[in-house]
């Protein structure tokens, strides 16, 4: 390809570009703006610093193990609030850009079969992470763990430890398609959604890397303070960085397919609601490896990118891992 630049009329002459140049030209005329996505991010991230603050000073965890209850309670009041703060973020950067607030985020309520896909889909992978928790080195099959017995003492007469597995996945995908998929919307609104749209044109998988990224470290000062990793709070930030790099392929993929940026949100509020049952059957715990959070987690969920890939690139007809995100 080449460029031809035209001078004016009786000196007229001719430059042909190089294809290189005219590429390195567009570039630079990127339609992202890297301003917009600064102020942003600030939005997003010094709330949660603020909450990380407060937790620390407080003595406030979401933590049963490391606080009291009433601190503890406290917490995840604190952490689920937490979640909208993307959503804000959003907002006031759409308000000061002037541009509309929904359109062009991907809020769709068109309910097509990958809704259902999505949402069953996170038991599976809960089930997957139980048994490869069971495959890392020292762990063991129980139902005498501390917090299987405190889950029985909560449950009805009779209920026995199938019957509390039973009804913690059910439960988990009736609240992750309901109280937690609109708190995971103030998320997905966010990642799933505005960067999805600032990083338009970019690859899939690159747009993927750069959305966990910013989505992993959006959580250091909760993870600081004892969030999901409370035995290795400083590693804890970059497993769930690396835990939000792999999770966002997937996340991803089904918003593109759904055409709604609420499937991921479903999705993601299932996801929090049945991993849970890991802590509940294996001993010892261990916050790095076992579990939705740890290495097992980590693992499944990158074979489940596999799986999306494999499916994406032999199955379906958009193969939406090889192409830009539009």
């Amino acid at each position: 390809m080449e460029l031809n630049i035209f001078c004016k009329v009786n000196q007229c002459r001719v430059f042909r570009i190089p294809h290189i140049f005219v590429n390195l030209a567009s570039l630079n005329r990127d339609h992202m703006n890297y301003k917009k996505l600064i102020i942003f991010i600030l939005f997003a991230f010094l709330p949660m610093v603020g909450v990380g603050l407060f937790l620390h000073f407080n003595g406030g965890s979401a933590e049963q193990t490391t606080t009291g209850p009433a601190s503890a309670l406290m917490g995840l009041l604190f952490l689920t609030g937490a979640m909208l703060i993307p959503l804000l973020a959003v907002i006031f950067t759409q308000l000061i850009f002037k541009e509309p607030l929904i359109r062009g985020l991907g809020i769709s309520f068109k309910i097509n079969r990958w809704w259902f896909i999505g949402w069953l889909l996170m038991p599976v992978i809960a089930l997957a992470v139980l048994g490869v928790s069971l495959l890392m080195p020292g762990v063991h099959w129980t139902t005498e763990s501390e917090a299987m017995q405190m889950a029985l003492i909560q449950m009805p007469d009779g209920i026995g430890p199938w019957g509390v597995i039973a009804i913690g996945l059910l439960s988990g995908l009736l609240s992750g398609a309901t109280i937690n998929a609109f708190f995971a919307f103030g998320e997905e609104i966010a990642w799933r959604g505005f960067l999805v749209k600032e990083f338009k044109g970019k690859k899939f998988l690159t747009v993927s890397l750069l959305i966990g990224i910013i989505w992993g470290f959006w959580h250091f000062p909760i993870i600081l303070n004892g969030h999901n990793y409370p035995d290795h709070p400083v590693a804890g930030v970059f497993m769930m960085v690396l835990m939000c790099v792999a999770l966002t392929p997937m996340l991803l993929y089904f918003r593109q397919k759904s055409g709604s940026v609420i499937v991921p949100a479903i999705m993601h509020g299932t996801f929090n609601a049945v991993v849970g049952i890991t802590p509940l059957l294996v001993t010892p715990h261990n916050d790095l490896l076992i579990g939705g959070p740890g290495l097992a987690g980590l693992i499944v969920l990158l074979l489940t990118d596999l799986l999306l890939f494999i499916y994406d690139r032999f199955l379906s007809r958009e193969n939406i891992f090889s192409k830009v995100v539009e």
